[in-house]
């Protein structure tokens, strides 16, 4: 081993792998700090952040933040959720995965910023608790050299759970590491992960059940295809992505969607996003759902997105429902319909 201090920055998401890898560093006598990313894309985090609760009544916990307290390692928390970020999202040049995950674009991202990170900080190399063939799109061979290729860094990239089953990276040629004492993990059972955390007193942290990306998510990737594939330039706003994680979604024209809120908390977010470029409607009098409308609606257009409102308010039962349509405070259209109980009809409109 090197007779300096070696230091490492490691990607940190707060799950049991990347929490392992620094533990096995750590041991090792290296020091180590942990960075976590933002995507704006990360389920627990984007609830934290709008304030929702669990089934207990308790705001979810940010599961880095946690690790890193009980590994007793700094974390730095960095935002990408911007413009090139989204950007990254929409266009990505090695594809998606199974739904709207661009898994390796994604990876080679976030590695770059690291990269950064350990320049300006001076530090030795990266690591991350990726395993190998544990995610079928980024965590193979050949994607792990791209990943490694296209953000610079090369013999860098130290994975400590599968490193033994890896060539042997920079630090660990110099000596920098203990090759011996790294892990040769692989596939995608955790239950070696978890026989690790056992022996080495780890045991408070998150279900190792493979993720926490809405891009992962298959309802979630429906609407945001759906929302981008209509658009030539395939632009995202920040703001969408937030929409595209609340409420339910109906595509009632190539122009016309409806986002129905599905409890008082989403209705509040909802209203928020009422503004003169979006139709918010409620049913008049009547306790019910909020709902926003994206896009020029017709008579006839108006007439289904008030009546899928109807079905989700304390109204649905009764024969006629009023809906009104209101851009920002300004009430512009009040319309007279049946709830809607056609469910075939529903079903061919629902995202």
């Amino acid at each position: 081993m090197a007779s300096r201090k070696v230091k490492a920055i490691g990607l940190l998401s707060g799950g049991l792998d990347s929490t392992l890898a620094h533990a096995l560093l750590k041991a090792q006598g290296i020091e180590v700090k942990a960075v976590t990313f933002y995507t704006g894309f990360c389920i627990t985090e984007t609830q934290r952040r709008l304030g929702r609760t669990k089934k207990d009544g308790t705001v979810p916990r940010n599961d880095s933040l946690h690790a890193a307290a009980n590994l007793e390692t700094e974390v730095e928390f960095v935002d990408i959720s911007g413009p090139e970020y989204l950007e990254m999202i929409a266009h990505p040049r090695y594809g998606y995965g199974a739904n709207a995950n661009p898994c390796i674009d994604c990876r080679i991202f976030m590695f770059r910023k690291a990269r950064e990170l350990m320049e300006q900080g001076g530090d030795d190399f990266v690591f991350t608790g990726e395993v190998l063939g544990q995610r079928p799109k980024s965590q193979r061979r050949d994607p792990m050299r791209t990943i490694e290729r296209e953000s610079g860094l090369i013999g860098r990239i130290l994975r400590p759970l599968s490193a033994q089953l890896l060539d042997p990276t920079v630090p660990e040629k110099e000596g920098l590491v203990d090759r011996a004492k790294l892990l040769a993990i692989s596939g995608r059972s955790r239950k070696p992960q978890m026989e690790l955390a056992q022996e080495m007193g780890i045991t408070d942290y998150p279900q190792p059940a493979g993720g926490c990306c809405f891009l992962t998510d298959e309802s979630f990737s429906r609407k945001f295809h759906d929302l981008l594939d209509r658009r030539p330039d395939r632009k995202l706003a920040p703001e969408e992505i937030v929409l595209l994680a609340t409420g339910r979604h109906f595509r009632i024209s190539p122009g016309v969607k409806l986002i129905v809120g599905r409890n008082e908390g989403e209705n509040a977010l909802l209203s928020q996003y009422a503004e003169d470029q979006r139709w918010r409607l409620e049913a008049a009098d009547l306790m019910g759902t909020v709902a926003l409308v994206e896009g020029d609606a017709d008579e006839d257009e108006r007439a289904l997105c008030s009546r899928i409102v109807a079905r989700y308010g304390k109204g649905k039962d009764l024969p006629r429902v009023v809906v009104e349509w209101r851009r920002g405070e300004a009430l512009v259209h009040r319309v007279e319909v049946e709830p809607f109980h056609d469910d075939a009809l529903f079903d061919r409109h629902r995202i």
